[in-house]
């Protein structure tokens, strides 16, 4: 390690802009602990950055580790793991402080975050360490670029949603094992994700060819929590959710995730009950309602149900889709959490077609759509 002689020099110490470290540290726990407790009330601000960014390289080179910080050995009660980005940037805080009060109170959240796990019933998110939830979004607007396409998700299907959506509201509403129900499956989005993290997933979908593909596109992603993730050909206004649960022994669903048509945008199928096919505003909103009534019934109290909806332009006129699907729900007793608009850069139907939209939008006096709503309720007791 390169000697530092002055103050400044420590703080200089930094990763270039952009580089993210985001494996994570197997740290021997209470060999940490007893390090980061003796730093803590310390009154020698640049004696201890010095020891400060000696810990630090030893976080971002574990070789140099002479002082049995991290651990190589397998998961248990006496190592624990923590983001190796998080934790630099955290030293980081500690090393730049300019007074020795301020260094001492992000040493002390350091401490707080290895010896007291806080979570809570709803998700698996450690609160004590909540600078490591880099991927979480808590903002109100999802800016997304592009569809992901890793894994075995593919874009074939005419209006499936992005697998980010159901992802970010797993993550935000579920733990590991939770079942979670998706009564307009499509293509499989929100199972595939389920196999990805952790939890078990019920999806239904009125189309017997759809059913077939999603069945088998879920298939292709490893299962490498062995989770439950089972697709049903199926009318969710009039479907059995309680008899599919009993055979899984299961009360509940812990999260419902509903991307319904958007009315009569797209033909899914020439099925009567299907939503597409419903002769008006009206009877689609009616449809909806009874599938709604059908999922909430299963759905745990004070558990969280989440809309993805856009709205419809037709004969010049804007259509609310999103805003009628909200008050829906609202009349069913569910308490609205959150709005999330959510902006899509690159969609199957304007791919390649920028231009001519702008154009139709100045000639029609009207904006292209480029957001669509994620309405989160939570369910009242």
């Amino acid at each position: 390690m390169a000697k530092i002689n002055s103050a400044r020099q420590i703080e200089l110490i930094s990763f270039e802009k952009g580089e993210r470290l985001s494996e994570e540290l197997i740290l021997n726990k209470n060999r940490f602990l007893e390090t980061i407790e003796n730093l803590i009330n310390s009154n020698d601000l640049m004696s201890l950055k010095l020891k400060i960014s000696r810990i630090r390289s030893i976080v971002l080179n574990p070789k140099d580790d002479d002082i049995g910080l991290i651990s190589s050995g397998q998961l248990d009660d006496d190592v624990v793991l923590y983001s190796r980005s998080a934790m630099i940037s955290i030293l980081d805080k500690i090393i730049s402080s300019q007074t020795i009060e301020r260094a001492n109170h992000y040493l002390r959240q350091l401490y707080k975050s290895l010896l007291n796990k806080q979570t809570n019933e709803i998700n698996d998110i450690d609160l004590s360490r909540w600078r490591e939830y880099d991927e979480i979004i808590a903002d109100s607007l999802w800016i997304f670029d592009k569809r992901d396409t890793s894994g075995a998700h593919l874009g074939w299907y005419w209006g499936n949603f992005i697998p980010q959506i159901p992802r970010q509201l797993m993550l935000r509403y579920t733990k590991k094992g939770d079942w979670i129900l998706d009564p307009f499956v499509g293509s499989g989005t929100t199972l595939i994700e389920c196999r990805r993290l952790g939890r078990n997933g019920i999806g239904v979908d009125i189309s017997e060819e759809v059913v077939e593909k999603a069945r088998g596109l879920i298939e292709k992603e490893i299962n490498r929590y062995n989770v439950i993730t089972k697709v049903i050909c199926g009318d969710s206004r009039a479907i059995s959710f309680k008899e599919i649960i009993k055979e899984y022994d299961i009360e509940y669903f812990q999260l419902a995730i509903l991307h319904p048509p958007y009315f009569d945008i797209i033909k899914f199928t020439d099925k009567k009950e299907d939503l597409s096919n419903a002769g008006s505003l009206e009877a689609f909103l009616s449809m909806l309602g009874e599938v709604l009534d059908n999922v909430v019934e299963v759905l745990e109290p004070r558990r969280f149900l989440a809309i993805v909806m856009g709205d419809k332009y037709s004969k010049g006129e804007w259509i609310p889709l999103g805003f009628y699907v909200m008050d829906l729900a609202m009349k069913r007793k569910l308490k609205l959490k959150s709005i999330v608009v959510k902006n899509f850069e690159e969609t199957r139907g304007k791919r390649n077609q920028k231009e001519l939209w702008r154009y139709r939008a100045l000639v029609g006096g009207f904006y292209v759509f480029k957001h669509e709503y994620i309405f989160i309720f939570q369910k009242e007791r």
